[in-house]
């Protein structure tokens, strides 16, 4: 057998080098090298042969066109929570391997031990805690009101150990909270480093793809929101989940960023209750504040995370500003947008905000990362800028280009369904979103091509 060497790999960016140093060579960053074993890789060819993969023979590749691989539907099984559900792309794929990430207490452990629950009737499963006692994972099940009968847990750290374990009970879904907590004997490093991180998630992958088990991955997060440990984890495993929400409020957005079984960006809202996480079956609902009357400042807007338009306002604030550089805040947009935003305002509309504070705020914690809350941004902080309250029952969507015009997004009509569905009258739109006969059902639609109409059109 070949000899394993060691190499030191970079934290950051995942690179390797022969010898440990300072500095990341790739990268840049300082003091984010470890030691991490390189194993050798093992000639056989026995699992090809055994497998009947397609483009094998006699364990030997070869080039296959893609009309003569048989291509099968994935085999899904309901997790029995409809948001969790959503955001996996339609179930539970046998197999695959999900990483979950959020800040400390946001309901990562809850959820996932929610769902063994609720599927663990069906389908064998095991939860490994290396962070918890078992008496501390029961306690919760109880106040959680769950079935202890279908539960089991497992309190162990030893990825050796755990493999053996779960081999010898063969559960269909396995859960590791958390990855950070697990090593491995073959490594010197301590527990977390990038190494053990690295080479524990590597086996979990390993062993699910080989008895078609499903793996959960609960995954620290750092200071500046990204799961910690190397970069290449996310590219191992098939799914990765993230879980957000704002200090103090009860609700939490799971949202997908990456997905090979399904849309990624789609989003599941839950509500934390004194019973654990609750589904919320309107999110649209939480997201719009109910004013006891028009309001100065805040636009509707009709935004689409994955398959789903959900309805949020945007509010704005507009002060007179005493410093030199007037501060410009966004909280869930980006900041270099509002201040393009701003430029494009002043350019175009003909109004300057360039001796203003303007602050932007997305209502419910909800980040938006599409080019569809430019108009309602721009709306908004017109109408803290004037003073003057938007139509009651407006919504707006669009893209603000640089030199004024207003350009379509996708999926117009779905969500101007949407937010007629929710009562609104009246919508601001792209002429190229807007139909033909000018309305959807009793809501009116307003089409415009420059920033001017759709300023002219809240008047």
């Amino acid at each position: 057998m070949a000899k394993a060497k060691t190499a030191y790999v970079c934290a950051d960016c995942g690179a390797e080098h022969s010898k440990w140093q300072g500095q990341c060579v790739e990268c840049g960053a300082w003091n984010t090298l470890s030691e991490f074993v390189v194993q050798p890789a093992q000639k056989s060819m026995g699992a090809a042969r055994q497998s009947g993969y397609a483009g094998v023979t006699n364990g030997v590749a070869r080039v296959t066109p893609l009309t003569d691989v048989l291509v099968t539907a994935e085999l899904r099984t309901l997790t029995g929570i409809g948001e969790l559900d959503r955001v996996l792309g339609g179930g539970l794929v046998d197999g695959s391997v999900v990483l979950i990430g959020g800040d400390p207490g946001i309901g990562k452990s809850t959820l996932l031990l929610q769902m063994l629950g609720k599927i663990g009737e069906k389908l064998p499963s095991v939860y490994v805690t290396g962070e918890e006692s078992l008496a501390q994972v029961a306690a919760r099940a109880q106040r959680l009101d769950l079935p202890l009968q279908p539960l089991h847990a497992l309190a162990e750290t030893g990825i050796e150990r755990i493999l053996d374990q779960v081999a010898a009970s063969r559960p269909r879904v396995l859960v590791i909270d958390s990855i950070q907590t697990i090593w491995t004997d073959l490594l010197t490093a301590a527990p977390g480093s990038v190494s053990q991180v690295r080479e524990s998630a590597a086996k979990l992958t390993r062993f699910a793809k080989e008895t078609g088990t499903s793996v959960f991955l609960v995954g620290h997060v750092t200071k500046e929101g990204g799961i910690a440990g190397p970069r290449v984890l996310e590219h191992m495993v098939d799914a990765v989940l993230y879980f957000e929400g704002e200090s103090g409020s009860r609700f939490r957005v799971l949202r997908a960023f990456k997905n090979r079984f399904g849309a990624v960006n789609e989003l599941g809202v839950f509500a934390m209750s004194e019973k654990g996480l609750r589904e919320v079956p309107n999110p649209s609902a939480i997201f719009l504040s109910a004013h006891s009357g028009p309001t100065s400042g805040s636009a509707v807007m009709v935004t689409r995370e994955g398959t789903r338009p959900l309805l949020v306002e945007v509010q704005a604030l507009v002060d007179q500003s005493s410093l030199g550089n007037p501060r410009r805040v966004a909280l869930g947009l980006e900041q270099n947008r509002l201040a393009m935003l701003l430029a494009v305002l002043h350019r175009h509309g003909g109004v300057a905000a360039y001796d203003q504070d303007v602050f932007v705020n997305v209502v419910g914690g909800i980040r938006v990362q599409e080019t569809a809350a430019d108009l309602p941004v721009l709306l908004a902080v017109l109408s803290s800028l004037r003073d003057r309250p938007l139509p009651e029952k407006t919504i707006a969507f669009g893209e603000v280009g640089l030199s004024g015009e207003i350009r379509p997004v996708p999926n117009g009509e779905e969500r101007m369904k949407e937010a007629a569905h929710h009562g609104f009258r009246r919508a601001i739109v792209p002429k190229a979103n807007a139909p033909k006969k000018g309305s959807v059902g009793e809501m009116e639609v307003i089409g415009v091509e420059r920033l001017a109409q759709a300023i002219d059109a809240c008047r």
